[in-house]
């Protein structure tokens, strides 16, 4: 079991668990919340076949990674980013995050640069900011996060298959895009995450990167699906595009939030042709 300590809370290391698999150029994947490195399992594949070194990690709280009650903000989240990169030494890299993922690459590159990066993706973006505002009308502000808190105390399980038939369309796409299989492998995934750290997280929604934005100075992609019912096209992916008018930009028509489950293929046929673009498979890590 692969473990890198980023911390200590009272006697307890805190640890997070990663994943390093194959060779040739690497891509580190940041998974969306609740949810684990396991939720990357169609995209790892694809990567795996093309030629990649594939590294996923499971963030503080969640999947097999220690679950302390400290740290749940972008600045500690990324830097338990920089501490993997560090410790892998990873040069050249490219990161790909979704959802809650796509806050931790744009903290670390404000935070740390681009030293060690070859590229980034932003899959179903929480940046520039999901603070409702004149600017972003479809964002969440406080009343919204509260109310969100209060359902994962009053009954957390509940609450999940709720987040998930939003997550994944389900009364569009059960039994044609998404099974029932799969979405129980998702609600286990997100069962099993640490209460307090599902709770935490949510907090981070009102955080801004349009500072962190400005540091980015490496190609980058940017995926958002026209049906995300939770980051919506018009609030973020094109407002990203705006933020980051230089990044190569694609809407996915019909995808979901968690449309690297349900478009799979098509987020697949991105990701390769936009890394394809930037650094052949053959290429040196």
């Amino acid at each position: 079991m692969a473990l890198i300590t980023v911390g200590q809370e009272n006697t307890a290391d805190i640890n997070l668990y990663y994943e390093d698999l194959g060779s040739g150029p690497a891509v580190v994947l940041l998974s969306g919340w609740p949810l684990d490195s396991r939720s990357w399992e169609p995209q790892a594949h694809a990567l795996l076949a093309a030629g990649y070194r594939v590294i996923t990690y499971d963030r503080r709280g969640f999947g097999q990674s220690s679950r302390p009650t400290t740290g749940y903000d972008f600045d500690a989240l990324a830097a338990d980013l920089s501490k993997l990169l560090t410790e892998l030494d990873l040069q050249h890299a490219t990161l790909i995050g979704f959802s809650l993922g796509t806050g931790e690459v744009a903290r670390y590159i404000g935070a740390y640069g681009t030293g060690r990066l070859k590229s980034c993706v932003f899959i179903e973006s929480l940046a520039p900011s999901f603070g409702k505002s004149d600017e972003n009308p479809n964002g969440v502000d406080q009343a919204t996060i509260d109310t969100v808190r209060q359902a994962i105390l009053d009954d957390r399980p509940a609450w999940l298959t709720g987040l998930l038939g939003d997550f994944l369309n389900l009364d569009d796409y059960l039994g044609k895009r998404v099974s029932e299989e799969t979405v129980r492998n998702s609600w286990n995934a997100a069962a099993a995450a640490s209460p307090w750290a599902t709770w935490a997280c949510v907090l981070t929604w009102l955080d801004d990167f349009h500072e962190d934005i400005k540091r980015i100075d490496i190609p980058a992609l940017i995926l958002h699906g026209t049906a995300d019912r939770i980051l919506s096209v018009e609030g973020q992916g094109r407002r990203m595009h705006a933020a980051l008018p230089a990044a190569h930009y694609v809407e996915i028509e019909g995808g979901p939030h968690v449309m690297c489950v349900s478009h799979a293929k098509e987020v697949n046929r991105e990701l390769l042709a936009f890394l394809g673009s930037v650094a052949p498979p053959s290429a040196s890590a």
